[in-house]
């Protein structure tokens, strides 16, 4: 994996700790049931891109 390569996963993995953190902290503050299902589900969504990501950057620093 290049460094180019690298940078940009450690950037992906950043936006996706990013989306997660900005999802918990809008759960926190609605009211909507159904908005709160919605997110969780994005949470959901994003916590398991930011899985892959951190998988695959494992497995390049493994060799």
């Amino acid at each position: 994996m290049t460094q180019k390569e690298l940078s940009y996963l450690e950037d992906s993995i950043s936006h996706e700790e990013s989306i997660i953190k900005i999802c918990n902290n809008m759960i926190n503050s609605l009211s909507d049931e159904n908005l709160v299902s919605f997110i969780e589900d994005e949470v959901n969504v994003h916590t398991n891109i930011l899985d892959n990501l951190m998988e695959l950057l494992e497995e390049k620093s493994n060799g």
